[in-house]
């Protein structure tokens, strides 16, 4: 079977009925299945779409026409033509454990109370982190050292002005990445928030030429294993503990806004950005899947089916079209 191929309803529909996963694994070729949406009753578009949501691989619908809505809810991602698949199937055959995994971590969490969808997503990391794509990418590009950025004071700013908070990420000339020290900075200045009421309001920044390009790569396979790094995200996480304070926090975001970058600041009650911000979700080309609230945050945004878009193609958005979908919810 080529990549090429797009399943008819019909083919898929006889599948579906017997309860048959088909040639349909990330361990195959294709590691996806594609088809081509069709108008259907609606008992029939009910049944595949429950199992189209079983599969263990990602699903990608071509809707070129007005499919059933069950059918192309279903669907991980969806095209409106055949050029638009092609950068979804690149990602997927880079990595496609990872694809997989992170399209079935997005059917399981959609409904999950944020907390318990965090504690997925990072039992989802954590597998991945242990698995094949992951060390092949950290084979070739672990770093020698962590970076060591050289801006003088803390990693976070923070000032107060009655009930007024205010957050600057401080490591410009590391791009504001956030590595364990920013990360436990972060952790830092959240526990004081939902510790202290009387700050009513918090306002998030970035100093230098970008808000945040995320993850620092060059802490990348410092954790002692994968199931230690589980452990950490769950005493340490940022995006937990923001999670509880967020209807009182704004997010000013400009220029790069990568990973956690976007990740960390969609879980707030409002983000504005600047024109010249860009957003994107590369964690796929390390075998990897957003790791810091991202899987939660930006689907309760943008939706399940465009955040899936943004992983496999790890393609940039710009400030306008994150407007757009609801990633921001103002330019300034």
């Amino acid at each position: 079977m080529s990549d090429e191929r797009l399943w008819s309803f019909s083919e898929l529909l006889a599948m579906a009925r017997v309860n048959d996963a088909g040639p349909f694994s990330p361990l195959s070729q294709p590691p996806f299945l594609m088809f081509r949406a069709e108008p259907a009753k609606p008992e029939a578009a009910r049944v595949l779409a429950a199992w189209l949501r079983q599969l263990p691989c990602p699903v990608i619908c071509l809707n070129d026409a007005r499919g059933p809505r069950p059918v192309v809810h279903a669907a991980d991602v969806v095209a409106r033509n055949i050029d638009e698949i092609a950068p979804l199937t690149v990602g997927i055959h880079r990595s496609p454990i990872a694809a997989a995994t992170f399209l079935q971590l997005l059917r399981a969490t959609e409904k999950l109370p944020v907390a318990d969808a965090l504690l997925v997503e990072s039992l989802a990391y954590a597998t991945l982190q242990a698995g094949a794509e992951y060390r092949a990418w950290l084979e070739v590009n672990r770093a020698a050292a962590p970076a060591r950025p050289t801006d003088a004071g803390p990693p976070i700013v923070v000032t107060r002005d009655k009930g007024e908070l205010s957050l600057e990420l401080n490591r410009a000339s590391n791009r504001n990445a956030i590595n364990v020290e920013m990360r436990d900075a972060l952790a830092e200045a959240f526990r004081l928030v939902i510790a202290d009421r009387s700050i009513r309001t918090v306002r998030l920044s970035g100093r230098g030429r970008c808000f945040s390009t995320g993850g620092d790569l060059t802490e990348f396979g410092s954790v002692p294993d994968a199931a230690t790094g589980h452990i950490v995200r769950s005493l340490t996480l940022p995006a937990r503990l923001l999670a509880r304070f967020a209807s009182r926090v704004e997010v000013r975001v400009h220029s790069a806004c990568i990973g956690a970058g976007i990740e960390l600041p969609a879980f707030a009650r409002r983000i504005v950005a600047a024109r010249n911000a860009f957003f994107q979700l590369p964690e796929l080309k390390f075998g990897l899947i957003p790791g810091a609230g991202g899987t939660v945050s930006i689907p309760r945004r943008i939706g399940r089916q465009r955040t899936a878009w943004m992983v496999l193609t790890g393609h940039k958005i710009d400030a306008g079209l994150a407007l757009k979908w609801g990633l921001v919810d103002k330019i300034s």
